[in-house]
């Protein structure tokens, strides 16, 4: 069955060449703001318009359904053209959008029919052995941090498949392969550059404004821009791991394997994802393997070893290599939306609720134009969030170990959007109920990871508890609502 990746990839070019395009077409006559940008800002820094490559190369996403046609694409040289530009959108009352990496699913977080600001410049890393750090600039993905850090023996904690953009990853939260020793990516951040909505650009540590370099570990695009982050470096050795396929018949060996991983396996080094697949007609498993070192101990990873597999790339390895081992690029240029819930404990019944809804939204969706249905059990160890002390915008409560779950439905034709994003909400609400209603009480308000969260979800069930702190930092720092006319969750 996974064989069938070649087949969706042709579906997808098929579809891609033959419908109409996703984006609107665009009048070539350029946008008074646009031309009152492109001359503003100085030669670091270029204005592009429809037609040109690199406009299309600025509106790409990952996420067809993510990408919207803009008055022009700007991209930024330098963080001063960033607050000129800021001046001008927020002047005019124009909406903009901030594209990192373009791995949002939700529609309009990095998009726009204004102005769309791409980071691609800000590609800088810096690395510095003394102080163990690295300075890492917001248009990077992640793939490119690891490639220029691997040298030099160390690592950060960043993202665990390949394409992912260091800047919403990183202001969301982020769940790295490295979590469970040193927490999340917002909890090894020591400084931003950042653009204030007002144009002037600072550096946040701790030291120097405490509550707003809170609030930026997972305050997303509410506070300014980002131009680049500092991040801990930690010691990295090759790494062992990679991607199992495995199909429908073994499912309950596989199940069986997650819930013992999670219930026995406490080595912080150890690490899985366990994705429930419906592709071309049927459910199968992608199993992601991961531990930090050369050589796993005996006994940690056996069960899913044991398990026959239908395709299988598990080796010692770089940490490059492991991370581009995952499938996460195969349905690329689809249309796509996420979804979450968070849990406490991966269960077996818990996973035969997340097997059923795999089949049947598998089976229903189908008829849609979908093309992938997917839905990744995330296990950590409890202290996942006992590994910063202070306080940040996310998560809200750090005394829960609360465990990530993805889903993520792709399909094809975009008048079904809605009907997938609904599927998305509904197929959540039944995890969710269905680990409350097995005892995971504690549930019940608890926060869901923001880069995972439908676009409509509540601020509240994100921020719980700091939501109004927040909402009054971001009074504070931006009066006049600048950042409130671009895409993501606004306080």
């Amino acid at each position: 069955m996974f064989a069938a990746k070649r087949i969706l990839t042709t579906l997808v070019l098929t579809h891609l060449a033959t419908c109409s395009p996703v984006i609107e077409e665009r009048t070539l006559t350029p946008s008074p703001v646009c031309l009152q940008i492109a001359a503003a800002i100085s030669s670091a820094s270029d204005v592009y318009y429809f037609g040109h490559p690199l406009y299309t190369k600025g509106v790409y996403h990952w996420a067809s359904s993510s990408s919207q046609n803009p008055l022009c694409v700007v991209e930024p040289g330098a963080a001063s053209d960033i607050g000129t530009i800021l001046g001008i959108v927020g002047s005019t009352q124009t909406p903009f959008a901030v594209k990192g990496g373009g791995h949002a699913s939700n529609p309009g977080f990095s998009s726009t029919t204004g102005v769309h600001i791409s980071m691609y410049r800000f590609s800088a890393i810096n690395y510095d052995a003394a102080a163990q750090t690295v300075e890492i600039g917001s248009g990077l993905i992640w793939d490119d941090v690891y490639a220029a850090l691997a040298p030099y023996n160390v690592n950060v904690v960043g993202g665990r498949v390949t394409g992912v953009g260091v800047a919403g990853f990183t202001l969301g939260g982020g769940y790295s392969w490295k979590s469970n020793q040193y927490g999340l990516t917002i909890d090894t951040v020591t400084a931003y550059e950042l653009v204030k909505p007002d144009g002037t650009v600072v550096t946040v540590t701790d030291a120097l404004d405490p509550g707003l370099f809170s609030a930026l570990k997972g305050g997303l695009n509410n506070f300014g821009i980002v131009t680049k982050f500092t991040l801990k470096t930690f010691p990295q050795t090759q790494v062992w791991g990679g991607l199992i396929t495995i199909t429908e018949a073994f499912i309950p060996d596989v199940a069986a394997a997650t819930a013992a991983f999670q219930a026995n396996v406490n080595d912080p080094k150890a690490a899985i994802i366990t994705t429930y697949n419906f592709l071309l007609g049927e459910p199968g498993i992608s199993q992601l393997l991961f531990y930090d070192g050369p050589t796993p101990p005996a006994g940690i990873f056996d069960d899913f070893l044991a398990i026959p597999y239908f395709t299988k790339d598990v080796s010692t390895r770089s940490f490059l290599s492991l991370v581009q081992a995952s499938p996460s690029n195969a349905t690329a240029g689809t249309r796509a939306i996420f979804n979450t819930v968070s849990v406490l404990d991966y269960t077996p019944a818990l996973l035969d609720v997340i097997l059923n809804e795999t089949t049947f939204w598998g089976i229903n969706l189908s008829l849609k134009t979908g093309v992938f249905i997917s839905y990744d059990v995330e296990p950590f160890l409890p202290s996942i969030y006992s590994h910063n002390a202070e306080t940040t915008a996310f998560p809200p409560v750090r005394t829960l170990g609360l465990l990530p779950f993805n889903i993520y439905f792709a399909w094809l034709d975009p008048s079904f959007d809605t009907d997938f994003q609904n599927a998305a909400r509904a197929t959540a609400a039944t995890v969710f109920n269905a680990a409350v209603a097995e005892g995971q009480s504690n549930l019940i308000g608890a926060p869901v990871y923001p880069n995972y969260a439908i676009f409509d979800t509540p601020l509240s069930q994100i921020y719980g508890s700091n939501l109004a702190t927040l909402q009054s930092l971001k009074a504070t720092i931006d009066p006049t609502n600048v950042m409130g006319l671009a895409g993501g969750f606004k306080f």
